[in-house]
């Protein structure tokens, strides 16, 4: 019942930035990131529950921040002092279920958008 469509990626050195949106089709499902690096699996990035608590992988906390805009149906990534280890394929997925998006088992995904970062 939900689409959603990521974009903002790209390629940059590290210590540069980069600020990812996911616009959705709905507004009646929580959103979150997600990455997978290449020959690893998903990992969560961040999210927000339905208190708007901000909730943070350890490897991204101080350096990406998470928001949205409830209006335009919009969830943000802003990612600061960027690390090859930040290279991956990003996602944005939602669920009507705040804690199934953060086990990632969410019921919709996007298609990705490609962040690469070289030293």
């Amino acid at each position: 019942q939900v689409q959603l469509v990521e974009s903002g990626g790209g390629s940059v050195q590290a210590g540069g930035s980069l600020r990812l949106s996911c616009a959705a089709s709905s507004h009646a499902y929580y959103m979150g990131w997600f990455r997978q690096a290449p020959g690893k699996g998903r990992q969560r990035v961040a999210s927000i529950d339905s208190g708007g608590e901000k909730f943070y992988e350890d490897s991204v906390k101080g350096r990406f921040t998470v928001s949205e805009d409830t209006a335009k149906n919009t969830l943000y990534l802003q990612m600061d002092s960027l690390k090859p280890e930040d290279t991956a394929m990003y996602y944005c997925a939602a669920d009507i279920s705040w804690r199934r998006l953060w086990s990632l088992a969410p019921s919709y995904w996007g298609q990705g958008t490609q962040v690469t970062v070289s030293s």
